[in-house]
């Protein structure tokens, strides 16, 4: 790693490339007097022939002097404070330079200044000290993400040899790998997730650090594990996340979903990485319907002897949709979306003319109906099943009713009249008195 960056000519970046908004708000810095480039992940995809979705910019200037020059700026975030830019419909993010946490002699990293917090555990609760270039270089988590792109004189600025990783494409920390996860243990799935997207080996080192450091996944706020829960599944590159997931035995720390259980998610996965492939919409609560199903079909089967009521299902997903809050959490809007997928499976198996029509025009049908294709793909149910709802969408509705097995009309049972006992015929009083 360099004290001084090396600089490079970025002949491997196609120009085309480069959002003409992140070099508006790069420009548009420097004019106001502050030194600011494109940074991380927009730059690694550039040296790697890919086109960014998104584009970061690191600067000198602090969230509040961002805002000067943006008078529309948004600033955000408590525990990592930085300014969105929007340029026309695009935003871009602006982090001000961050320095790296102060050690003490054992190398463990101690509260410094007034803008960082670090807990017992050796974990990042706050990190708003800002530094200089070089410092923030330093306190990056990966060297691929560690440079630095020049759009006015077309150079990378790299301290600590990401290109040369980008080459052997290899995922490496900077610094002390068991430190770094300690420090924010997000950059455990953040390792994974990258090097399954990127088709990247992960440093040795870097992977060593992981099992040691992977129960501290627990001490993450629930809402930023949801957050890196939908950047591993839904950015087109799931099943082989959930794969690298389960090598080192975070499927079970994040979902306790046992290897028996994961043929649904799976499935899920690959269909929502084909979905996004065709650009499709996808949403968070598909896939979480499909990883919580497990919990919730062992839930009603200890209802009413495997026969539940629509209360014991209401129960059961309470229950199943509960479990996983000790890992993620779960919006309510996410949570109701999967509530909805699951009431309506009883209703596609037990097919009658009572139920189709309501089932065919309910909101959620078709989120319904994809996850019974789901459930068929697994083995749960037959694959007739799936067809016959396939079909009953382009039919007219008489003509998928008269598909229907003949309902037969239940006879009404006959009254019994109850026989009086010979003692009690003798012993009861006469509701009116025999005349004379």
């Amino acid at each position: 790693m360099n004290l001084l960056p090396q600089r490079l000519a970025a002949t491997a970046i196609d120009s085309a490339c480069v959002s003409a908004n992140a070099i508006a708000v790069v420009r548009g810095l420097r004019t106001a007097g502050f030194d600011a480039y494109l940074v991380g992940g927009c730059v690694r995809d550039m040296l790697l022939g890919a086109t960014p979705k998104d584009f970061d910019v690191a600067t000198e200037a602090t969230p509040e002097q961002v805002r000067e020059v943006f008078p529309r700026a948004r600033l955000v975030g408590r525990r990592f404070r930085i300014a969105h830019v929007r340029m026309r419909r695009e935003i871009i993010e602006v982090s001000t330079y961050r320095r790296a946490l102060e050690q003490d002699a054992g190398g463990q990293p101690v509260n410094g200044h007034a803008g960082t917090s670090v807990s017992a555990q050796g974990m990042l609760l706050r990190d708003n000290d800002y530094g200089t270039i070089d410092e923030d270089a330093f306190r990056r988590d990966f060297t691929v993400n560690a440079l630095y792109y020049d759009p006015d004189r077309e150079e990378v600025l790299d301290y600590c040899d990401g290109r040369r990783d980008i080459d052997a494409r290899q995922l490496r920390l900077i610094g002390d790998p068991e430190r770094r996860f300690r420090e924010d243990p997000v950059r455990i799935l953040r390792a994974i997730r990258l090097a399954a997207k990127l088709d990247l080996a992960l440093h040795p080192q870097t992977e060593a650090a992981i099992a040691p450091t992977r129960e501290m996944l627990a001490e993450i706020p629930l809402a930023r594990l949801f957050d890196e829960f939908t950047k591993m599944f839904l950015g087109g590159h799931g099943a082989a996340t959930f794969d690298w997931l389960g090598r080192y035995g975070l499927v079970q720390a994040l979902f306790k979903l046992p290897k028996e259980s994961r043929a649904m998610a799976e499935l899920a996965l690959a269909n929502t990485d084909r979905r996004l492939a065709e650009d499709k919409p996808v949403t968070p609560g598909f896939l979480l319907a499909a990883f919580l199903w497990p919990a919730y079909v062992a839930r009603l089967a200890l209802a009413n002897g495997g026969q539940p009521s629509e209360e014991a299902r209401e129960r059961a997903a309470a229950a199943a949709l509960g479990g996983p809050r000790a890992n993620i959490a779960i919006p309510r809007r996410h949570s109701a979306f999967v509530r909805d997928v699951w009431r309506l499976q009883p209703a596609l198996e037990d097919r009658n003319a009572h139920t189709v029509a309501a089932t065919l025009e309910d909101r959620r049908f078709r989120a319904a109906y994809d996850f019974l294709l789901l459930r068929a793909a697994a083995g749960e149910v037959p694959p007739a099943l799936g067809t016959w709802w396939t079909e009953a969408q382009t039919m007219p509705l008489e003509d998928v009713l008269a598909q229907l097995p003949a309902e037969r009309t239940p006879r009404r049972p006959r009254r019994r009249r109850r026989r009086r006992s010979r003692a009690a015929a003798r012993t009861t009083t006469p509701a009116v008195a025999p005349t004379a």
